[in-house]
């Protein structure tokens, strides 16, 4: 079981662009149908007509028309398979190249497979219909290339390293008319009353605007206030000052920063945006988090978790302290075993801190009996932390 207590000082400073990314850079995913050949007999063919139905359009199309049950009934060396390419969250350019995963949908095994050239679309055009005229979806990619089985017990899945060829450029867009901006359009639909009539005074629907998004460990109000106020003491001017009327960013929530282009960046927003995104910030004292991750043990605390006194008693355990301690000799020196170790190079972390520590490495049983017993502690009340236990 590996136990990681990680401390740091009150404040840290680092980088916008480290916490926050600006919306429009997100993964776009394509996916297609493919097939697979050259299985050693741990395909899906013979009686499969899914995947029978598109070898023998193949053959039809290489001038190889088959018929269909008599003369692939005995094929066992194809695999009807899902393929899938991630694209990078900044897009991509015609004649790049992605990795590809496949899965098969009733083969044994993948190894040793070749996957035929297969068209990939959006993902999203699989929940949109086509026009009136039926037009099929626009192919972005094609895949193909020998497969990769990492693990052999699981088989039935496999990837092709730069297997998918990039035929059209996706970009993304980071700018946005005030006008068309999301917050915008939710505080007209909610008025100029309340809570949400500043935001729509302040956003001009006709200036460009760019969105922080704040990741979500690092997501608060304070992160987003602190972001805001961080780019507009950068961008005033010194001898007009700071006020609500020339602000050019404002925390929305605790995950987003509207951030106004001036009118001076706006033909060439790059240095703008490379600006925002080295800025150094003060980051808050971070939420205090106990993570456990049950499958392989592992449990990450934060340096400003806190366990209020507790007596743990667990299947017969004793601990057995002795005052004043004996001195340790050559002849019977002290032994320490330590199964919990604090990452606290600095030595900043609290008495609370170190109890825990001191606690959990006294506990020698198995990695899920302590899992249990950090479970039991929170439900008692006595860890002041957010649990947060993953399978």
């Amino acid at each position: 079981m590996l136990i990681g207590v990680l401390c740091a000082p009150r404040a840290l400073a680092v980088k916008v662009g480290d916490i926050a990314r600006f919306q429009g850079e997100f993964p776009n995913k394509l996916m297609g149908m493919g097939l697979v050949v050259g299985l050693p007999g741990t395909g899906d063919g013979g009686d499969f007509m899914p995947a029978m139905r598109p070898l023998a359009r193949l053959l039809g199309r290489m001038a190889n028309p088959v018929g269909l049950a008599e003369e692939l009934k005995n094929a066992k060396n194809v695999a009807i398979v899902l393929v899938e390419a991630t694209l990078p969250p900044n897009g991509v350019r015609e004649g790049d190249r992605v990795d590809v995963q496949v899965s098969a949908a009733a083969a044994k095994s993948l190894a040793g497979g070749r996957l035929v050239v297969t068209p990939l679309i959006a993902a999203t055009a699989l929940s949109m219909r086509g026009d009136a005229a039926g037009a099929a979806p626009e192919v972005l990619a094609f895949a193909s290339g020998p497969l990769v089985v990492s693990d052999p017990k699981a088989a039935r899945t496999a990837v092709i390293r730069n297997g998918a060829t990039i035929e059209s450029s996706i970009l993304h867009n980071y700018i946005a008319r005030g006008r068309d901006l999301e917050h915008y359009q939710k505080a007209r639909q909610a008025g100029a009353a309340g809570t949400t009539g500043g935001l729509l005074a302040w956003i001009r629907p006709d200036d460009p605007y760019v969105t922080l998004v704040i990741d979500e460990h690092h997501a608060s109000w304070a992160m987003a206030n602190i972001i805001a106020q961080m780019i507009n003491d950068d961008a005033a001017d010194p001898e007009v000052g700071l006020s609500s009327k020339n602000a050019i960013a404002m925390a929305t929530d605790r995950a987003n920063v509207l951030v106004r282009i001036p009118e001076t960046a706006r033909a060439n927003p790059a240095p703008f945006l490379a600006r925002i995104e080295t800025l150094d910030l003060l980051v808050p004292p971070s939420e205090a988090r106990v993570i456990i991750h049950r499958e392989s043990g592992s449990v990450i605390i934060t340096g400003d978790v806190q366990v209020s006194p507790v007596v743990i008693t667990f299947k017969g355990m004793t601990i057995t302290t002795m005052t004043p301690e004996p001195k340790a000799t050559p002849e019977n020196p002290r032994i320490d075993t330590q199964e919990f170790a604090a990452l606290d190079p600095g030595r900043v972390g609290g008495t609370k801190l170190q109890d825990l520590v001191d606690a959990l490495n006294a506990l020698k049983i198995p990695a899920t009996d302590r899992v249990h017993i950090i479970e039991q502690l929170h439900r008692l009340g006595k860890l002041h932390a957010k649990l947060i236990v993953e399978e």
